[in-house]
């Protein structure tokens, strides 16, 4: 997988930033991105002491190479997802005993 190498592929070489999280050329999104490079070697540290990395995507759409920041990205719709309660775990210490 492409993706977690170390070395940058080629490819990455022309990237352009793209300001909002999607190719600055057609707006396909990140999901779209027929490849995908994560430049985690080199994180950046955030003034709240939080990592970012580049990430770099190849449009499957127009080809356009581009790169964003991770924290750009926008959240996930399974993000806040409620996990349905399990009837055979115990809801609170006090079941147990």
């Amino acid at each position: 997988m492409e993706a977690f190498e170390p070395i940058p592929p080629e490819w990455t070489t022309k990237a352009v930033h793209a300001h909002e999280f999607d190719c600055p050329s057609c707006h396909a999104t990140s999901m779209e991105a027929q490849r995908v490079w994560i430049n985690r070697r080199s994180p950046v540290y955030t003034e709240n002491h939080r990592r970012k990395w580049q990430e770099f995507y190849e449009c499957s759409q127009c080809s356009c190479v581009w790169w964003a920041w991770s924290s750009d990205r926008p959240p996930s719709q399974f993000a806040d997802r409620q996990v349905p309660p399990r009837d055979d775990f115990p809801s609170s210490l006090d079941d147990l005993f």
